[in-house]
This record gives C-alpha cells, structure tokens and sequence, in this order.
C-alpha cells in the first residue's frame, strides 16, 4: 500500500499528473470551422449607365440569387439584404478562406456577368474565434469603372461553428 502512495508523489513531483490535469479541464480553444454568409450590401453609385445593376454573387462555384430570380436590382443609394440575394453561405475551415464576388450580369442571359470585385473571409480570422456561435463582420469596399464609376459597401458575418 504504502508503494501506491510513494509512486502518485513521484508522478505528482515530476510533473505526470498535473499536464492529465489540466487537459481535464476546459480552456478557451480555436474553433475549426465558420459559416460566412452576406450580411449587407449598400450602394454608393451603380456601375450601368442606366442606373441600375443586375447584381448576383458569386460564392464556392453558385451564383446568388439562383432559386427565385436571375438577380437582383440595385440602384444608388440601395441598400441590399442577404435574403433578396437568396442568402450566399459558404462553410469554410480555419485554413480555408471564402471569397464573394460581386457580379454585374446583363439579360436576356443572366449568367455570370462581369466582376465587381471580391470580398474575402480569411480562414485565419475564424481561427481566432474561441466558442461556437462567436462572429466577427468583415466590411469591404468595391470600388471601380465598369461603364461608370461604381462603389458597393459588401459586409460579411463570420459565425464560428
């Protein structure tokens, strides 16, 4: 008996115990994986001369919107919602990043149109959230002069799974 008490000193004394310990417990810990979805778009000036832009995302391979619509018209100074774009979402791994590019299409064939610029969601800034159900918001501003002079305000949610 006495020789079980004398071996738990030892593994305590040289440092066995304590690590098992430790690992026992909970800790603040990376989490390995996010759901990046459009949060908000804004116009600040539309790229067609007409006024308005036949906008879609284009996000892991899908255009956005791709069920319900073709796309989605923004004129100056709209503001646009993640559920008129028919909600883009990617899922991506902290090592991964997501990008979402903002698309000009014209008819009568909408397809994937001319790119606005992207906004990427970095596999290192989901890397940083600790708990599920954590976010962040990425904001970028895509700026440019397709036939004139446009700027979008495209936010992203960064949500921790």
């Amino acid at each position: 008996m006495h020789s079980r008490k004398v071996i738990a000193a030892l593994a305590l004394a040289a440092g066995l115990v304590a690590p098992m310990a430790l690992a026992a417990t909970p800790a603040a810990a990376m989490v390995g994986s996010c759901r990046v979805e459009l949060y908000d778009i804004d116009a600040g000036n539309v790229a067609d001369r007409d006024g308005r832009d036949e906008l879609r995302f284009l996000v892991g391979g899908n255009l956005f919107p791709r069920i319900n619509a073709d796309y989605f018209g923004m004129n100056t100074g709209d503001d646009g919602d993640p559920g008129q774009f028919e909600d883009p979402t990617s899922i991506i791994q902290s090592t991964q990043n997501a990008v979402f590019d903002l698309r000009e299409t014209d008819g009568p064939v909408w397809g994937r149109g001319d790119s606005l610029g992207t906004v990427t969601a970095f596999g290192s800034t989901c890397a940083g959230l600790t708990t599920a159900g954590d976010s962040t918001i990425i904001t970028d501003t895509l700026t440019g002069s397709e036939q004139t002079a446009y700027s979008y305000q495209v936010r992203l949610k960064m949500i921790a799974l």
